[in-house]
């Protein structure tokens, strides 16, 4: 589980965050959702430690986050998985080689372990033997899905994805959602989702944080919202459906 408190961060004197406290439950799916500007995307990296906060706690099940020094929070990030917007992988590296980057980078597992974890995870994404492909002999699925693999090669108990369908059509972004809610569930992470995509917060939202003018304005799960009397988030789910009909 990960926790924040009465989370506050300005720039200048603007709130960007305003004293949001929220859980995000272990084994499921937590999105954060809002427009553009709302502050999810500062409550995520704050999340990470990627942005310092002026006031408040995260805690990582029974760990004070934000008030460790370097040292015992690397420990934390080393049970962290990122997927960021646009897969953001190496171009210049194999799909092998970009899954074998973390195990590089935080164990020191023989060459051997090292493989045989890069195409057990390959293989859960369903992209087996594309090792000694590059990036750019994939479609943007299967990057996503090589992502997913990357950062699910230390066997994180956290997953962290930043707008995991970007770019993606949407019948692809509801393989690339289910395949984050599968692992997450057969893993028992502790998934946070920054979102804007209504698909996915109706296929997989088993947790949905509604962010507004940098406050937390509401939460509940995927069935609530089609039922939620919250004028802000109300007119959010729409104007993001109408969006996505009109792309269609």
């Amino acid at each position: 589980m990960i926790e924040v408190k009465n989370l506050y961060k300005r720039y200048d004197d603007n709130f960007v965050l305003n004293d949001v406290s929220v859980k995000f439950e272990q084994g499921k799916c937590n999105l954060i959702i809002g427009r553009s500007g709302s502050g999810k995307t500062v409550l995520l990296k704050s999340i990470v430690g990627l942005i310092e906060t002026d006031e408040g706690e995260i805690w990582y099940d029974d760990q004070k986050f934000s008030h460790l020094d370097a040292v015992s929070k690397q420990n934390i990030r080393k049970e962290m998985g990122m997927l960021f917007q646009g897969a953001a992988l190496f171009d210049s590296l194999t799909v092998e080689e970009n899954v074998l980057f973390p195990l590089d980078m935080f164990t020191s597992y023989s060459r051997g372990e090292k493989l045989d974890r890069v195409n057990f995870c390959l293989e859960k994404v369903k992209v087996s033997k594309t090792n000694k492909l590059y990036p750019a002999e994939l479609s943007g699925g299967m990057k996503k899905r090589v992502a997913i693999a990357r950062a699910m090669a230390l066997n994180p108990r956290y997953l962290f994805c930043d707008e995991p369908n970007s770019g993606l059509d949407p019948e692809t972004g509801i393989v690339i959602d289910n395949l984050i809610k599968e692992i997450t569930e057969e893993f028992n992470m502790t998934t946070i989702i920054n979102s804007h995509d209504m698909n996915s917060v109706l296929e997989i939202g088993d947790k949905v944080v509604f962010i507004y003018k940098g406050c937390k304005c509401w939460e509940g799960t995927r069935k609530d919202i089609l039922k939620t009397d919250n004028e802000a988030l109300n007119n959010f789910v729409f104007a993001t459906r109408l969006a996505r009909q009109i792309k269609s």
